[in-house]
């Protein structure tokens, strides 16, 4: 009598073909979560300027003043105090009255290097509520 694997045994299964992730599929995810983390941290800084330019703005059209000189000074002022500010100055915003509602808008570029002679172009605008 010939001995006939149970159906059960290890033997006479099919083995399931391999999951997971090859080598190259982990070399492929690891390179693009690098590359986003290295465009993260490159963006962060410029976003923050951003932020506290737009804080400074807002804080400036509300005790800045009423003439557009005493206004550009006063976000002068207000950035050299603020260390992180260097993108605008007083000179670069466009003040304007809605209502006998001061507003103080401003745009600016900003280039952020990647690598090498890669560049991303970042188009700031804000303005004062």
């Amino acid at each position: 009598m010939s001995a006939v694997p149970h159906p059960r045994h290890p033997s006479s299964r099919h083995r399931a073909p391999a999951r997971g992730i090859t080598m190259i599929g982990l070399l492929f995810w690891a390179a693009l979560v690098s590359m986003a983390g290295i465009v993260t941290l490159r963006v962060l800084p410029t976003v923050n300027e951003y932020y506290t330019i737009l804080g400074a703005v807002e804080k400036v059209s509300k005790t800045g003043g009423n003439t557009v000189p005493e206004i550009r000074a006063a976000f002068d002022r207000h950035k050299s105090i603020e260390y992180s500010i260097s993108s605008v100055s007083g000179a670069d915003l466009n003040i304007t009255k809605n209502d006998e509602r001061v507003v103080i808008s401003f745009a600016y570029d900003k280039e952020v290097e990647l690598f090498g002679p890669v560049y991303l172009l970042i188009k700031y605008r804000g303005s004062s509520r």
